[in-house]
C-alpha cells in the first residue's frame, strides 16, 4: 500500500540543498521506499525552485512563482520524521 507525505514551507532553499536531499531519497533504510517526489520551493534568491525524483532519476528547474512551498513524498513505509528532518521542517 502506497501512502503520502506532504509538507508546506515558507523556507528558502538552494538547488544544492534539493539536490543533496533528492539524492538522500534513495536511502530506504533512513526514508522507506520512496517511489516519487515532487515539490515547487522558494528559493534564497527569490525565484522558485520545481523538482521531481523518481528513483533513479531527479529533475530540478526554475519555475513560475507560487503561494508557499509545497513538498510532496509518496511511497511505503515512509519514515515521516526523517522527512521532516531532510526538508529541514523541525
Amino acid at each position: 500500500m502506497f501512502i503520502s507525505w506532504g509538507a508546506e514551507t515558507p523556507r528558502k532553499y538552494s538547488e544544492e540543498e534539493i539536490a543533496t536531499a533528492l539524492a538522500a531519497l534513495e536511502n530506504e533504510e533512513l526514508y522507506g521506499v520512496v517511489l516519487r517526489a515532487k515539490g515547487i520551493v522558494p528559493c534564497a534568491d527569490g525565484t522558485w525552485i520545481h523538482f521531481d525524483y523518481v528513483p533513479g532519476e531527479k529533475n530540478i528547474r526554475r519555475g513560475a512563482a507560487g503561494f508557499t512551498g509545497r513538498l510532496c513524498v509518496i511511497g511505503a513505509e515512509l519514515k515521516e520524521p526523517a522527512l521532516d528532518e531532510l526538508f529541514h521542517l523541525n
